[in-house]
């Protein structure tokens, strides 16, 4: 209804202009083309000190209007450390733009109205005048050099890459039509080489395996980082130009193919201070349309755009970001799952199917040391019985495949750990095949543990050997991996 509207107000205001020229015309050929003329000289001269008036002053008032909107004014304040000086040479710049801005309007409208055709009246021609060419050469270069040295000032400030020794998270960025491809750092800290000719369905990143520094890295689906914590960012593109845009933090960097560019940051608020700032406008206080139980500050979040305009999909480059605290960051980085181990790992692209990496060795060991004192302090007996998750045997033989001395060496260190714990291994099999056959292969495995024991130095006494063959099923024979789950070698805290 408002655009009909403001369709029909256009048309009669064309309608109107039209029929003040067919009258002008008439009336000039009644009164003279001179007199007619200079007649809508001074209207348009007077037209034109009214429009003037009411352009500025429509100015000052939208911009006091939608000051709140823009960023960098009311709530919307920088939230990050390098954001204010942004934000001071941006006012700066407005300050002298603006004084510019409103002189010459000012000057444009006067001089139209003052200059307006008079009869009569000769024009003053001045080809050339030494003072004026001083005047606006000078004082607009002083202002520039002042505004280019503030500039360069407050680049080199927010542009310094980080300092070899300096405290920091590093992540990437990867835009692409249309998304953006997040990578952290595992708990190395450090992120992983790529080629570009690796990129496949299972490599959207192109990421060397062959590089250990990949084989912890993270990919995760949404932007989370610390408050108070240095941040540098890796941004590239896939495809075509993007532009990595955090409006709150005052980042705005290319994404270009084939050249890596990188930005620092420092975030200073979390998503939750930021929304309590918020609060305090009216603007805010109003449910929010996509969810009206609650108030649109409560639904705020970060976002991470594209500044370019990379294709018909560029509006669902959009994702959402989350400041909060260390302490939040830490157990939002510990549920991440390696990218290599989740998706890579045992496939054809992985480079070590047939060994156990340094990672797996530790989240193996840490896996093992949580379950082995959750037992230590359970009061239950059943309880206090462990599977060998990473113990495994030959295909109908109990001879431990080479794998399996890592889990076994984790029991024996937790065996040294606790001198007065004694334990019972067993070993299970699913129904598959002759009953006493299954019986008498739990206990040559079982029996196979104990001696790897052993052999580490534990003393015998201290381990009992017991085969249940397929008597203790613990998930059904009906299917494949129930079965699997049955062949198992376990272990039984005795005394502690």
């Amino acid at each position: 209804m408002t655009a009909l509207l403001t369709i029909l107000c256009i048309a009669l205001i064309a309608i109107i202009a039209i029929q003040i020229g067919k009258v002008t015309e008439l009336a000039s050929k009644i009164r003279g083309e001179e007199d007619m003329q200079e007649i809508v000289n001074r209207r348009s001269a007077n037209y034109s000190l009214v429009f003037m008036i009411i352009f500025l002053i429509a100015c000052i008032i939208s911009a006091g209007y939608y000051k709140n909107y823009m960023l960098g004014y009311g709530p919307h304040e920088s939230a990050s450390a390098h954001g204010k000086t942004l934000d001071s040479l941006f006012n700066t710049t407005l300050f002298f733009t603006g004084i510019v801005f409103f002189i010459t309007q000012i000057a444009l409208f006067y001089y139209a109205f003052k200059y307006r055709g008079v009869r009569g009246r000769k024009p003053l021609y001045l080809p050339h005048d030494n003072k004026l060419e001083i005047i606006w050469t000078a004082i607009p270069a002083v202002v520039m050099t002042f505004l280019v040295v503030g500039g360069l000032d407050a680049w080199n400030e927010v542009m310094a890459d980080i300092a070899p020794d300096e405290d920091h998270i590093e992540i990437e960025g990867t835009g692409y039509q249309f998304a953006w491809h997040l990578r952290y750092p595992g708990p190395d800290g450090k992120l992983g080489t790529r080629n570009f000719k690796l990129i496949n369905g299972t490599n959207p990143l192109g990421q060397d395996w062959t590089d250990e520094k990949n084989l912890d890295d993270l990919h995760p689906s949404e932007v989370v980082l610390p408050v108070n914590k240095k941040v540098r960012v890796r941004i590239t593109a896939r495809d075509v130009l993007h532009n990595f845009y955090l409006p709150h933090f005052r980042v705005k960097m290319d994404a270009v193919p084939g050249m890596p560019t990188y930005f620092i940051f420092t975030p200073t608020k979390t998503t939750e201070e930021y929304r309590q700032e918020l609060s305090n406008y009216p603007e805010y206080q109003v449910p929010d349309p996509n969810d009206p139980e609650k108030m649109l500050w409560e639904t705020f979040n970060y976002e991470l755009a594209c500044a370019e305009l990379c294709g018909t999909g560029h509006y669902s480059m959009r994702r959402l970001v989350r400041i909060v605290s260390e302490e939040e960051y830490k157990a939002w980085l510990g549920q991440q799952q390696s990218y290599f181990l989740s998706s890579i790992r045992g496939t054809e692209d992985d480079p070590y199917k047939n060994e156990l990496l340094d990672i797996e060795v530790k989240q193996r060991k840490l896996e093992f040391s949580d379950a082995l004192q959750k037992a230590i302090d359970a009061t239950d007996t059943k309880e206090k019985v462990l599977r060998l998750n990473y113990v495994y045997f030959e295909p109908g033989a109990a001879k431990l495949t080479e794998l399996s001395r890592y889990e076994l060496d984790n029991l024996a260190e937790s065996l040294n750990k606790y001198p007065n714990m004694t334990i019972e291994v067993g070993g299970h099999t699913d129904n598959t095949g002759d009953a006493a056959q299954n019986l008498t292969l739990s206990s040559e495995r079982a029996r196979a543990v104990k001696d790897y024991l052993v052999g580490k130095g534990i003393a015998a006494a201290r381990l009992q050997a017991v085969g249940y063959g397929q008597n203790q099923p613990a998930d059904t024979n009906d299917t494949e991996a129930g079965r699997e789950k049955n062949r198992r070698t376990e272990f039984k805290i005795l005394t502690q």
